[in-house]
């Protein structure tokens, strides 16, 4: 299938400008002009224009003048006659045209395209709305502690305080809407990760500065989704969210009916491209319809206003009660799902950032393969205009017959690739979707073991990290991980792709040219040299239990004691192995070599594990962020320490109203007072009683203070 030259499908395959008669299509635009530059029509049509030679001769044919070839070549498209079915510049009907025509027609209408919306100008202009929304929350917060002011200030009052978009720490509540609010925003980073943002003509060393000021510009143009949402004033977010989001929604819809079609993928490309924005922002929508309703409802009384965000959340209590309950005798026996993949656990949630993160590198990590696929596509349709001049320039030389076999070969090659590139997407992106639900896995096994105080899993070094470089991997670890998971995508498909060309090159193409049994025959004779090599090895290891250790001590020991037996016979072993193990380390070390890299690579997309060597972990950032990222959540959400806190907070609230209200003990329920240190005393008693070792730790007391002691030590006797 891909070793043929006839298996290029017809449909991508692009005609050939040769004198056996067949036509030049126009050139096809660089695929990052097309596909980063979304929202920019106007500069690729013009870019377009500037491809086409004057007289409308397209690029390949200057190509072909300037290389020798120009001679007229004969159109495939006949000349109009007076019988001719159709004029000269009128499409055929759709009944009667092939599908390469009218992918070919399709991409010629979209080069031309010209959408009267750009996205990246609106992108500019949205700031403007944005803007004024977050004026608007920011004017409706309260300041909790107010300072001195000057009398320009005075007039403001309490408010204009700082509004934050989430809470990236603490927060457990509305966690898929900040997913999907995130994942509105999939378009503008992936524009960014292609650093197709260039406003500005600086200097290279700059660069990076203009790309914080992108970043910063796209996360203004969204703060207002994720301030509505987590605003107080539910009534005032919710119309100011929904019409923040019908904008959007709007704009993109309008901007793909207008050019729905494009040049690589072909129909519908803006709507490959745009419908998971589109999906999370009528998520969005309905979300901020769903708040408005129920912020009415609340306001005309007919619901109950809902209650402040808890301290302590409801999954916290329930994990501090379950680590005071006894263990169960018997532990429920748990199914193969629950004991292989996942086991769910109803006392822990993910915290919204690894939500909204997981969710943001699902629609990144989609967009990336229908870009890769764009590209894909570019690079086909260059390497089959590559084998059209190959074979216009073989056919030109009289002595083809060398060249036809090196020719053979090269489309071979080329044909073989494309196919493995193909198959080997759909590992590859599997693999990057099983990462990131297993990342998900690990963060909640590693928090676990933080929690019950275990670091045995990271390494030595990270036991005491940098309380600063901790804060920082907050803020780095989302961007990181999506980052980390296009790049292992990509690295991934690479390496899969080269194994796939191995396999193809070693047992299929020569079974498909008649060679089956000398494959066969070098196939067996390598697996029977890799069979002796590591035969030997194991016998090395047999003669030396055997021979060379003294017995067990103990009929239960599992081996023999590393005590040395046949000292002169272990001397003489030793000798004459020596000159065969040099030669036997080259390959061992090769190997060595070949198993890091395929590990390696394999596991680049992977944060949560380190690539490194053991003692050089600290060189490897995305662990350190990880790590980081780990003990800030380990250190804030903490159910112990969390508990802890709430009963310290609760209490000194409850002491706070006790001192205000003058007549706090109407509202009490009747029953006889008792004094705060005869119930102390009381719970004392009752736990040497249960507890008698504690009676010996216990502080010295005064000599006239021998009545609990008494007490004490009948309660003992009896």
């Amino acid at each position: 299938m891909f070793y043929s030259g006839s298996s290029v499908a017809p449909v991508l395959r692009a005609p050939l400008c040769s004198p056996r008669g067949t036509a030049t299509p126009p050139a096809p635009r660089p695929l990052i002009g097309r596909v980063c530059t979304a929202g920019r029509p106007q500069k690729a049509a013009r870019a377009q224009s500037k491809r086409v030679g004057l007289g409308g001769r397209s690029s390949r044919e200057q190509l072909l003048e300037l290389s020798g070839h120009s001679g007229a070549p004969t159109v495939l498209r006949s000349q109009p006659t007076e019988n001719s079915m159709y004029q000269p510049h009128e499409a055929p009907p759709p009944s009667l045209e092939t599908p390469a025509a009218a992918k070919q027609r399709t991409r010629e209408l979209n080069s031309t395209c010209v959408s009267p919306l750009d996205m990246e100008r609106f992108l500019h202009y949205s700031l403007i709305p944005s803007v004024f929304i977050i004026l608007v929350l920011s004017f409706l917060q309260r300041r909790e502690h107010c300072r001195k002011r000057d009398d320009t200030s005075y007039l403001l009052g309490n408010h204009f305080s700082i509004i934050m978009p989430l809470d990236f720490v603490g927060t457990f509540s509305n966690r898929w809407s900040y997913g999907i609010a995130f994942g509105a925003t999939a378009n503008k980073i992936m524009f960014l990760f292609s650093e197709g943002y260039q406003p500005l003509q600086v200097p290279q060393w700059a660069q990076a500065l203009v790309l914080l000021i992108g970043g910063i510009e796209v996360g203004l143009s969204h703060f207002p989704f994720f301030a509505c949402l987590s605003s107080e004033f539910r009534l005032v977010s919710a119309i100011l969210g929904f019409s923040y989001s019908l904008i959007w929604f709007s704009v993109t819809i309008l901007y793909i009916i207008q050019c729905p079609h494009g040049q690589y993928v072909g129909r519908y490309e803006n709507v490959v491209f745009y419908w998971p924005s589109l999906l999370c922002l009528a998520f969005l929508l309905g979300r901020f319809m769903h708040m408005f309703i129920k912020s009415v409802r609340v306001h005309l009384g007919w619901e109950l206003q809902a209650e402040e965000k808890p301290f302590l959340e409801a999954h916290q209590a329930e994990h501090v009660k379950q680590l005071l309950r006894k263990p169960p005798l018997q532990e429920k026996e748990k199914s193969w799902f629950q004991t292989r993949i996942y086991e769910w656990d109803p006392r822990f949630q993910f915290p919204s950032r690894m939500i909204g993160t997981t969710v943001l590198a699902f629609i990144c990590l989609y967009l990336f393969i229908v870009i890769e696929f764009c590209v894909f596509v570019y690079v086909r349709e260059e390497l089959d205009t590559f084998e059209g001049h190959l074979e216009t320039y073989i056919g030109s030389l009289n002595d083809t017959e060398m060249l036809t076999s090196v020719s053979w070969r090269i489309k071979e090659l080329i044909n073989v690739t494309k196919g493995v590139w193909v198959v080997t997407t759909v590992p590859a992106s599997l693999t990057c979707v099983n990462y990131l639900f297993h990342i998900l896995a690990c963060y909640r096994k590693h928090i676990k073991r933080m929690w019950s105080g275990n670091k045995k899993f990271l390494p030595s070094r990270f036991h005491n990290p940098s309380s600063s470089e901790s804060v920082v991997a907050i803020a780095r670890y989302s961007g990181w991980q999506i980052a980390y998971i296009l790049w292992g995508y990509l690295i991934i498909h690479v390496m899969q792709s080269l194994c796939g060309m191995v396999i193809m090159y070693s047992l299929v193409l020569p079974i498909v040219h008649n060679q089956g049994l000398a494959m066969l025959q070098s196939l067996g004779i390598g697996i029977l040299t890799i069979s002796i090599v590591v035969g030997i090895m194991i016998l090395q290891v047999w003669i030396a239990a055997s021979f060379f250790l003294q017995p067990k001590m103990g009929t239960a020991d599992k081996q023999k004691p590393l005590a040395l037996n046949n000292r002169k016979a272990f001397h003489n072993f030793n000798y004459f192995l020596f000159f065969y193990n040099v030669l036997l380390g080259l390959g061992v070390c090769l190997s060595r070599l070949f198993i890091s890299c395929m590990l390696g690579t394999w596991l680049i997309a992977r944060i949560d594990r380190t690539i490194m060597q053991s003692g050089y972990e600290t060189a490897d950032m995305g662990y350190r962020t990880w790590i980081g990222m780990l003990y800030v959540d380990h250190y804030h959400t903490n159910p112990v320490l969390v508990s802890f806190c709430h009963i310290l907070v609760t209490g000194h609230r409850e002491r706070k109203l006790k001192q205000v209200i003058k007549y706090w003990y109407l509202n009490q329920t009747a029953g006889p007072r008792v004094s705060a240190r005869s119930r102390t005393r009381w719970l004392l008693l009752q736990t040497l009683i249960n507890n008698p070792s504690l009676i010996t730790l216990r502080k010295p007391k005064k000599p006239n203070s021998g009545e609990l002691t008494q007490i004490l030590q009948t309660c003992l006797e009896s």
